[in-house]
């Protein structure tokens, strides 16, 4: 569908709807099409995908042990 910028003003919320429903969606200035409306892609990403895969996460507040404190310095 093509609509002029004037009707785009208009009717946005319909062509946003058009365009969700796989619609090509284009405004034009007078006769020329400037602009081509389109979906933005929905992010597969998903918060808590590893949630108890990961093992246990060091206690970053907890002391080192004189071993761990010994290879962190450089001393063997």
């Amino acid at each position: 569908m093509q609509v002029t910028v004037h009707a785009a003003k208009t009717n946005l919320s319909k062509l946003i709807d058009a365009a969700l429903a796989g619609e090509e969606v284009i405004i034009a200035k007078g006769k020329n099409p400037v602009v081509k409306i389109v979906p933005i892609p929905k992010s597969r990403f998903k918060v808590g995908i590893l949630k108890g895969q990961l093992g246990e996460a060091p206690d970053f507040f907890e002391p080192m042990s004189e071993e761990d404190l010994a290879l962190w310095e450089g001393r063997e």
